[in-house]
């Protein structure tokens, strides 16, 4: 069964993360996450799956499959 909602210590295991670098993301706001009693830090999984693949990059080969696309669809 896979949980939906990750631990401090869970999301730092999960993320690769250090524990001090998740602390800074989380003060800092940069990263999705819950402090529902005040105390604890809780993560949703998919907000945090949704966030680390944030801002994606293109491989090269996509970068030239879309190229010849381009210049194949603008020939026509």
């Amino acid at each position: 069964m896979i949980k939906n909602v990750l631990t401090f210590d869970e999301a730092v295991e999960y993320t690769g993360y250090s524990r001090s670098y998740l602390y800074k993301l989380t003060y800092a706001g940069i990263i999705p996450y819950s402090k529902p009693n005040g105390k604890s830090i809780f993560f949703d999984r998919q907000k945090l799956e949704a966030w680390l693949l944030g801002n994606p990059r293109k491989s090269l080969l996509e970068k030239q499959q879309e190229a010849a696309t381009y210049i194949t669809t603008k020939r026509k």
